[in-house]
């Protein structure tokens, strides 16, 4: 199960220790609050501002000739210079200053001498470490800049990141005289660690390839070792010495010594260090993308004090060493790139308009072009996949987290399981297939996400569209210099983290991880997007020129019909007014056949009114936007019912609704449109029967085109229904199944004006219907669709 399974067996293991040992209690161990430093320099914390101590180390009475209790709370110029106070404030001064080093003469009487000042900000504080200096070492390190260049030299003459490591290990061990030094490569940011290149004295035994669990450089530490590129520890055995005061009076709490050389070090790792046969050490993070990518770890048989300038060049050598990092990893990148893109380039030809189509009949090559098993593309809400199947629930995931991403990014690990394991409740269920006597470790089988344990992702779009590589679960062996199922034991000065005990190797093969992918086969996804979306773009290009084609159509079809029906109606004024004056003024001399003729150019005048005010009405909905708020649903009925309600009432036609019919996303004016032509139907064409009803209410109904589920407004009657051959065409403009006179009349556009309101909000109408058992009509206001609640 991967990293993820170690660790909580881990946790488990160390709680089940006699004594009731919790490795809880480290990971939760404050290791920047001690309150303490280390013995063989000291430490004044002062008040920027007023140059006044607020904290100092309890042994600043034999190394500077003042007892901390009379240094704090008075002048920090009593056993420093005015000239160095101003030096170390001028040389940390500016928003984010880094730390300094100089030279100070310090003290008083007896106990005044050259000590090496290291100076760096904590807030309003100026925390300034005292180091006793030997001046015999000034020889010594006259040559030592020749050394450090020659050292850095080597450094950038690596050309893998194997290469770097060990030349780095082999410098830094010339630098240092440590007994021990090894890189030490994390496993993602909470993972174990490997050994991956080392420097040893042949009296200790090699660690090169032994894995170390993640358990043994807690959360906290790894985030100091970020803001801090250096920690030494000179003797695992030195007696902490105190601060004073303990906790500061203006916060509460102890010093923050994050920043500190001489910060003392938790007593879970000095146990552990003890442990391990180890007297000294010192720790160079190496990081890449502001992030700890690893260590260089240093160990020493015996007591050792590091001079600023060592731990100096061994900061200065951290630092050039990951930049050395970053660029073999970017060169690999470029390489990678330009290898890929001719490949890339030959995969994306075998693409046509129909890109699903297409890659489903040349899944090989896209499976082939990053070496996968499996090949998945999520696009304008379809899944198509060949090879190793990809799961519901992590294409879910997958395409949440795409729509995340901007697009062109490229997203990849070879440890999904870890990812989706936070509902794991993994107990041990797969034990071990062997005692702990073998030295071995198997563990169980993955459940989830059947089989996938690699997954190479490049985002196509803010919508969750996405095209995805997979690969199959590789076992992989590991050799661990501690049994991961049993980390902690209780050693021999109490409950503390205690996890080695010999140079026993306990084997295991890891679960739930696939092939790592190169920088060559990234670089392969990314170029296949950038392909993908030219020829995406391109067929876009061409459907948005169609788009604009047909749009101006519609405008122009719309200004037809509003100028049409606005132009007509004047001459069509003049028809009727003419009609009626001739009636008025000739009505005695007219025989009977020219009144009827009159009177029936009149109706039919009265009627061509009534037909282009519609038209008119219907022109106006393409042209208007749609002004959506939130609205509850009981509200536009009740004001609906105002107009159709007396309608209804003379054709005893009864009102049946919910409580309450919740809240919707629609133009209210638009969505009261509706609903008044719907009731206003349903009292037109409600049967001759007494139990005559509409039915207001909201209703749960497939998607269209999906096997998802929406919500719809339903309007249903028990009238004279619709026959199915029929129905699509009461939805066209000026078409009535009836006479002009039947059933109240009308011209024919009410469900027109219905259907273009809906489709207007991008949602959908539909009937359902047989003759003599009513007619109910559902609609859709698109999305965001009707947030009511209820079902019919």
């Amino acid at each position: 199960m991967g990293d993820d399974w170690l660790s909580r067996r881990a946790r488990a293991a160390e709680q089940a220790v006699p004594g009731g040992f919790d490795l809880s209690e480290c990971v939760r161990e404050p290791i920047h609050l001690l309150g303490g430093v280390q013995s063989y320099g000291t430490l004044l914390a002062v008040d920027a501002a007023t140059g006044l101590v607020d904290t100092a180390a309890a042994n600043t009475g034999p190394l500077l000739g003042v007892p901390a209790e009379d240094l704090v709370g008075g002048p920090v110029t009593r056993v420093v210079g005015p000239d160095d106070w101003q030096e170390a404030l001028e040389a940390t001064s500016g928003a984010d200053a880094p730390s300094a080093a100089l030279p100070v003469t310090a003290g008083t009487g007896s106990s005044r001498g050259t000590f090496d000042l290291s100076v760096h900000r904590s807030g309003e504080l100026l925390v300034l470490e005292f180091e006793p200096r030997d001046e015999r070492q000034a020889f010594l390190f006259s040559g030592f800049y020749q050394g450090v260049r020659r050292a850095l030299a080597r450094l950038r003459s690596a050309s893998t990141v194997t290469d770097g490591c060990r030349t780095a290990v082999k410098e830094i061990r010339s630098l240092t005289g440590f007994d021990r030094v090894v890189a030490y490569r994390f496993d993602g940011p909470d993972g174990p660690g490997e050994v991956v290149a080392e420097e040893v004295t042949e009296a200790w035994e090699p660690w090169l390839g032994l894995w170390f669990p993640a358990t043994d450089i807690p959360p906290q530490a790894r985030r100091l070792y970020q803001d801090n590129w250096i920690r030494v520890i000179t003797d695992v055995d030195d007696p902490t010495v105190r601060l004073h005061p303990q906790v500061r009076q203006s916060t509460g709490r102890p010093l923050d010594l994050s920043g500190a050389a001489l910060r003392t070090v938790s007593e879970f790792h000095l146990e552990y260090l003890r442990n391990i046969r180890v007297r000294s050490s010192m720790s160079v993070s190496v990081m890449r993308e502001g992030r700890l990518w690893g260590l260089i770890a240093c160990h020493g048989a015996d007591p050792k004090v590091l001079a600023p300038e060592v731990r100096s060049a061994c900061e200065l050598f951290g630092a050039a060493f990951s930049l050395q990092l970053a660029a073999i990893e970017e060169r690999e990148r470029a390489d990678g790139f330009a290898r890929s893109g001719a490949r890339a380039g030959t995969v994306a030809e075998l693409l046509d308009a129909d890109v699903e189509a297409s890659l489903l009949r040349h899944e090989e090559a896209f499976r082939g072009l990053t070496n996968a098993d499996g090949v998945a593309l999520a696009r304008s809400g379809r899944l198509v996949t060949a090879g190793l199947p990809l799961p519901d629930r992590l294409a879910s995931e997958l395409s949440r987290r795409a729509a995340l991403m901007t697009p062109g990014t490229v997203w990849a690990t070879d440890r999904l399981p870890e990812l989706l394991a936070d509902t794991d409740t993994d107990t041990g269920a797969d034990a071990d297939s062997h005692s702990p006597s073998d030295r071995e470790v198997e563990r169980g089988p993955i459940a989830e996400p059947d089989g996938v344990a690699g997954l190479l992702m490049v985002s196509l779009g803010r919508s969750g569209e996405f095209l995805a590589w997979t690969r199959a679960e590789r076992p992989m062996p590991r050799e661990w210099a501690a049994d991961p199922a049993s980390p902690v034991r209780v050693g021999p000065r109490g409950e503390r983290l205690t996890p080695r005990g010999s140079g026993a190797v306990f084997r295991s093969v890891m679960r739930g991880r696939s092939l790592p992918w190169t920088a060559q086969d990234q670089s392969a996804a990314l170029e296949m997007w950038r392909l993908l979306t030219g020829l995406v773009l391109r067929h876009a290009n061409e459907l948005g020129r169609l788009n604009d084609e047909l749009r101006m159509i519609n405008v122009d079809l719309d200004s037809f019909a509003h100028a049409a029906a606005h132009d007509l109606k004047e001459p069509l004024r003049g028809i009727s007014n003419a009609a009626t004056f001739t009636l008025e003024d000739a009505a005695d001399g007219l025989d009977a056949t020219s009144v009827r003729r009159l009177e029936t150019m009149q109706r039919l005048a009265g009627r061509m009114d009534e037909l282009l005010n519609s038209l008119l009405h219907y022109a106006r909905l393409g042209r208007g936007g749609v002004q959506r708020t939130d609205v509850p649903l009981d509200d536009v009925v009740d004001a609906a019912l105002e107009v159709a309600g007396p309608r209804l009432a003379d054709e005893h036609v009864t009102v049946l609704r919910p409580a309450t019919l919740g809240r919707v996303r629609a133009d209210p004016d638009r969505l009261y449109e509706i609903l008044v032509n719907l009731l206003v139907n349903a009292a037109k064409y409600a049967a001759d029967r007494p139990d005559r009803t509409v039915e207001i209410a909201v209703a749960t109904v497939p998607t269209q085109d999906g096997p998802g589920r929406e919500q719809a407004v339903l309007v249903r009657d028990n009238g004279i229904g619709i026959p199915p051959g029929r129905q699509s065409e009461v939805f066209d403009l000026f078409r009535r199944l009836h006479g002009p006179a039947e059933y109240g009349g009308g011209t024919g556009v009410g469900l027109a004006v219905v259907k273009r309101i809906v489709e207007r909000h991008g949602g959908r109408i539909w009937l359902e219907s047989e003759p003599g058992q009513g007619a109910s009509f559902y609609f859709t206001l698109g999305d965001p669709g009707p947030a009511a609640s209820g079902s019919a």
